[in-house]
């Protein structure tokens, strides 16, 4: 029993580092990919030539990688940020596949990663 009176699950503590984990881990991988769009990094600007959807959509997926990176750290918006990015990736593996012919290895695992974080969120189930 803690000080408070209530009992701690067992394994909670492996399973609270385990979320940080993934969060901070898909925090710097979401925010560094927005910012090099935002950027204009030169593979970046290749990469959206290549798609043929233009540069707007550069800078609206940078956009949207950045905002759900920042998502995910505000407490009351972390569990719509993890789904908006893991949608965010059926998207990128789908024009991965579909229209770039390479692998989608990268993003079907952040998008994995982000669906899972947000199934696992604490104090969702049954609480608001």
């Amino acid at each position: 029993m803690t000080t408070t009176g209530t009992r701690r699950r067992p394994g909670s503590t492996i399973g609270t580092v385990a979320h940080w984990t993934v969060r901070i881990g898909l925090v710097a991988v979401f925010a560094a990919a927005g910012l090099a769009k935002l950027g204009g990094d030169a593979t970046m600007v290749e990469l959206f030539d290549d798609i043929g959807a233009g540069q707007g959509l550069r800078f609206l997926v940078g956009s949207l990688e950045l905002a759900g990176a920042v998502g995910l750290l505000v407490p009351r918006l972390a569990r719509t940020a993890a789904i908006c990015l893991a949608l965010l990736m059926v998207g990128a593996t789908v024009t991965n596949v579909a229209v770039l012919h390479t692998s989608a290895l990268l993003t079907v695992v952040l998008g994995l990663a982000a669906a899972g974080l947000a199934w696992v969120w604490p104090g969702q189930r049954g609480q608001r």
